[in-house]
């Protein structure tokens, strides 16, 4: 049997790592055996990659489980992207490679070859050595790939694309055909945070209101407590928006539902492929996104539009446009509830995940 030991965050908090590597267990059910080493910090914020004495403290306390290298054939790490996400895997790499394990890197984003770059001296060098441990690596599509290329050969780099929950495979076709077309529903579903734009939407509502534009907006998510009392006080200047905190199940599923546009203005660092746009594509919502890290590897004109990083305006321009045609949309819905269930499934995403870890 091919046992696996997962290091890397596990949820709480919710984030694109934390649902993959809750996945990861399910390789249970096709003959792995599956331990873990959770290195969640389970205080959301958005400042990644800063030093923190008590983040350092939560740290070496995850050592504590360095044992468990002893009993897994493969080590399947989600390191993070920063100098510091990276360095805290150290000690597991060093003991994995010294007992000739095989490493596999699963880099969920596209800052890691950024950080590389601006790092200088002894940093850049500890930051490369780390890395290089791996035996191969994964990046979630094409455009991601270059994270890997200064660390790894070509042929150890594997792409292996986000997934969205099963639940979307229950979704009817009538569902999404009877979802309604008239008025402007728009969701914000992701964690609140500067850089995935959530600021930038609220002062588009407010522009929205000014101009008289008829829409309903429903947001959900964590907010980052550095800009909570901003948000909240945006929120709560809005008429027609709602704020529900954090959604699962049943309730994630009505607001993915009823909802016709999903907007998502991202220009996060750290952003890779948002299981957040796939899932609102996976429930048939028109998208309103950036071109933005692997962002366009799954989004195209016939799936939504782009709008630029940190343009209010633009995001305005773009809701009013369908507010009054938002109707000549319908297709472009079904196609991409089409799209999700063909392309991005849990099953394809375990297969392609299973060839590597067990090669």
């Amino acid at each position: 049997m091919n046992k696996i030991l997962l290091i890397g965050p596990l949820s709480p908090p919710i984030n694109g790592v934390s649902i993959c590597n809750d996945k990861i267990t399910s390789l249970k059910e096709i003959g792995f055996q599956v331990a873990h080493i959770n290195t969640a910090n389970v205080n959301f914020s958005e400042q990644l990659g800063v030093f923190s004495i008590k983040k350092t403290m939560v740290i070496l306390k995850q050592y504590v489980y360095l044992y468990k290298i002893f009993g897994g054939n493969t080590i399947y790490i989600t390191p993070g992207q920063t100098f510091f996400g990276v360095l805290k895997y150290l000690p597991f790499l060093l003991l994995s490679k010294i007992l000739n394990k095989k490493i596999v890197l699963h880099i969920h984003g596209n800052y890691l070859k950024s950080e590389y770059e601006n790092l200088q001296g002894l940093q850049k060098k500890i930051f490369k050595f780390t890395i290089k441990l791996a035996s191969s690596g994964i990046v979630l599509s094409p455009s991601l790939k270059n994270n890997l290329t200064p660390f790894l050969k070509e042929n150890d780099i594997y792409i292996v694309p986000n997934f969205v929950d099963e639940e979307i495979f229950n979704i009817q076709e009538k569902e999404i055909e009877n979802k309604g077309f008239k008025t402007l529903k728009i969701l914000f579903l992701s964690n609140l945070m500067t850089e995935k734009g959530i600021l930038d939407l609220l002062d588009s509502l407010e522009i929205l209101e000014n101009k008289k534009v008829i829409y309903e907006a429903i947001l959900a998510g964590n907010i980052d407590p550095e800009i909570k009392e901003v948000v909240l006080n945006k929120i709560n200047s809005l008429n027609n928006t709602t704020y529900l905190g954090v959604v699962r199940g049943k309730q994630k599923k009505e607001i993915l539902l009823n909802a016709n546009v999903f907007v998502f203005p991202t220009y996060y660092k750290m952003e890779g492929q948002p299981i957040s746009l796939l899932e609102a594509m996976g429930f048939g919502n028109i998208i309103l996104t950036t071109n933005h890290a692997g962002i366009s590897d799954i989004i195209t004109k016939a799936n939504g539009f782009f709008v630029k990083k940190k343009s209010p305006k633009d995001i305005a321009d773009h809701l009013t446009m369908l507010s009054t045609t938002l109707s000549q949309y319908k297709n472009m819905s079904l196609n991409n509830h089409k799209y999700v269930k063909t392309q991005f499934s849990e099953k394809k995403f375990l297969s392609s995940l299973k060839k590597i870890l067990a090669n």
